[in-house]
């Protein structure tokens, strides 16, 4: 008999910049707590950021996600990688245009590297488009013993720019 993990926080990235990524991150949080495995617990508002990597392709669209969950790092990552799929998400170009992306960025208490997955998400303590999100909702978490706001502090956010959209933009229309 399986038994039922105890809750533990984690932190998801998502983003895009092909198609209604809006809409796509919206279904994307929908699908992952439609189980009692996730509870979504506060979403970021959605930022319009720069392309990183690639440069050369349209802007992105970010937030980010505190989520309960009792799903092993694993099976949260799995679970992440099947909303991508059943939102038609293409791996084609490291960096490139997507539909959308939804990355595990912490998993509270975790810190791992190995083939399959690294926790705290490589990089992101660099990465502006993940931490200007993330700063809305957790200031205050430590990423390499720092808190989110530390490292929001060393990177250029003057090309952030906040999207329009209802600070509910992620529940479906019944749910508004």
């Amino acid at each position: 008999m399986m038994t039922k993990s105890s809750p533990h926080l984690a932190w998801l990235g998502l983003g895009g910049n092909i198609g209604d990524v809006q809409a796509n991150m919206a279904v994307a949080l929908q699908l992952l707590s439609a189980g009692e495995a996730v509870e979504i617990l506060a979403v970021s508002p959605i930022y319009k950021t720069p392309p990183w990597g690639n440069v050369d392709q349209d802007w992105f669209l970010n937030a980010a996600a505190k989520i309960s969950t009792t799903l092993s790092p694993e099976l949260l990552l799995d679970a992440c990688l099947s909303a991508e799929k059943a939102l038609k998400r293409k791996r084609i170009v490291r960096w490139g245009p997507r539909s959308i992306d939804v990355d595990l960025l912490i998993y509270e208490g975790v810190e791992r590297a190995d083939d399959r997955l690294t926790l705290p998400h490589p990089r992101m303590h660099e990465r502006a488009f993940v931490l200007k999100p993330l700063a809305d909702i957790s200031p205050e978490l430590l990423i390499y013993r720092k808190s989110v706001s530390d490292w929001l502090g060393k990177c250029d956010i003057s090309e952030i720019k906040l999207h329009p959209a209802e600070s509910n933009w992620y529940l479906s229309r019944n749910e508004r």
